[in-house]
């Protein structure tokens, strides 16, 4: 665990102790009530408040998922924004993404209670986006030799720049309510076509290039038949995808459907047979319009246009949340890739 961490805990140690009326038997009533009150804020301050329960859903005889009702973090939902899936293995529990906090982790690890009292052996993270990993920290505090799973570039990328961009971000986004966590890397690499075995669950991990990020890695849930898709695939949602590819995502997404999997899991939203086919035809309205437009000589301003108008965007753009305000970043990374593409 870093210096960082153990001075965290080191102050909320000490601040608890204040808080404590037992270990301040020797002050008066008058004083002691102020100075419990002011520990108590300045502990609220080094971490922020617990996130409430979200029961899991099972999906599988090892599978159980955490839905996260929002697809962006404010300050009512603590930036409990992306879905944590945990998996019941005869070794023990895996879980494949950890949340956007310290505290998002914790309340995970409330719900797996429920559920066993197996200990949690292993984290597996999609990508660098914060909001998949940032919960790591839990589980660490959890189990401080647990191995954390993710593609080099994950790994990477979190340790030059993208993890503190992320801290900071999901802090100013929740008025400090993911206060407290602290970056945590994954400590272990995973490749394409790799299999690790957790008893009687095995987990075959699926990186063909660059789709929602360069780094995707979809976890495959052999026994159960169900396919942990990041957010190569969102139900009903679109963001971030700055670092991505619609190409790439098409050629994932043609892999992916090959598994014929029972279950689709995404990141964001709702897990379902149809979630691949209803993202891809989102996606192919948006890239699609944005061809044509590249083909007839028209600006990025008409390709907005053509892509609004697109039949396929017209019917999920009322039931995708963040699609007004990502359609524009959208519109010009499929018109920037179309443009590459055919010339």
């Amino acid at each position: 665990m870093s210096q960082q961490c153990s001075t965290d805990h080191d102050r909320r140690a000490f601040l608890r102790t204040v808080a404590s009326a037992s270990m301040l038997g020797a002050l008066s009533l008058p004083t002691l009530a102020p100075l419990q009150a002011f520990a108590r804020d300045m502990e609220m301050m080094v971490k922020g408040p617990k996130v409430p329960d979200i029961a899991a859903k099972k999906l599988g005889e090892h599978t159980y998922v955490v839905i996260a009702p929002d697809g962006f973090p404010n300050p009512k939902n603590q930036g409990m924004m992306s879905n944590v899936t945990f998996l019941v293995t005869s070794m023990g529990v895996v879980i494949l993404d950890s949340g956007a906090s310290v505290q998002i982790g914790e309340m995970v690890i409330r719900q797996i209670r429920k559920v066993t009292d197996k200990p949690i052996v292993a984290v597996f993270n999609t990508h660098y986006h914060g909001d998949h990993w940032l919960g790591n920290h839990a589980f660490v505090e959890a189990n401080k030799d647990i191995p954390i799973y993710a593609h080099p570039l994950t790994t990477s990328a979190i340790k030059t720049g993208q993890g503190e961009y992320w801290q900071h971000l999901m802090e100013r986004s929740t008025d400090n309510a993911t206060m407290g966590t602290i970056v945590t890397p994954p400590n272990k690499d995973i490749n394409h076509g790799d299999e690790i075995s957790f008893g009687d669950v095995t987990i075959r991990c699926h990186h063909h290039g660059k789709a929602h990020t360069p780094a995707d890695i979809c976890f495959e849930i052999v026994e159960d038949r169900i396919v942990h898709v990041g957010d190569v695939a969102m139900d009903r949602r679109i963001a971030f995808m700055e670092d991505g590819s619609y190409l790439g995502t098409f050629k994932t997404m043609d892999a992916l459907e090959k598994l014929k999997p029972n279950l689709w899991l995404p990141g964001h939203g709702q897990p379902g047979k149809d979630v691949l086919k209803n993202n891809r035809e989102l996606f192919e309205g948006i890239y699609g319009a944005c061809v044509k437009a590249v083909k007839e000589g028209k600006p990025l301003e008409e390709a907005k246009a053509m892509v609004l108008a697109d039949p396929r965007v017209k019917k999920w753009a009322p039931q995708t949340k963040g699609f007004e305000q990502n359609i524009g970043s959208y519109t010009s990374l499929a018109y920037t890739e179309a443009e590459v593409a055919n010339f």
